[in-house]
């Protein structure tokens, strides 16, 4: 699965990124060439909880930048330096959420995760129960 996220991952200016499923879970965290902190996966929901209308964002700070892109199947956060190419980083995490989405179900990144249908007026709602263990 590192595979995917290495096209990425090799962009200069990329520090990190991280993928979490649709319910929140942490299923991808890696650190490109410059590092990245590793935090707890609950201060990023946090984060990621406070931009829950938006299915993109490029958030600027001083040291940093955050472009986050929701989908479907989950959240990407991918951390950089202030000086990386924004247009070359939304070309892959095109093709990364593209290559994502049609490994669904069938890799390791997303094993042990399966997605119930949504019915009733669970579907309006964003609950951990959306994924259940396959055991």
């Amino acid at each position: 699965m590192n595979a995917l996220f290495d096209d990425l991952l090799a962009i200069e200016g990329v520090k990190g990124a991280m993928f979490f499923s649709a319910a929140g879970e942490l299923l991808f965290e890696e650190s490109g060439a410059g590092g990245m902190d590793k935090a707890a996966a609950r201060d990023w929901q946090a984060l990621l909880a406070s931009l829950a209308g938006a299915r993109e964002a490029d958030l600027i700070f001083d040291m940093g930048r955050l472009y986050i892109r929701k989908t479907d199947e989950g959240t990407l956060v991918v951390t950089m330096g202030r000086i990386a190419p924004s247009a070359m980083i939304r070309l892959n995490c095109d093709v990364l959420l593209s290559e994502l989405k049609n490994h669904k179900g069938s890799d390791r990144l997303f094993e042990g995760a399966k997605l119930k249908p949504k019915k009733g007026l669970g579907r309006f709602f964003h609950l951990p129960g959306l994924y259940e263990n396959k055991d």
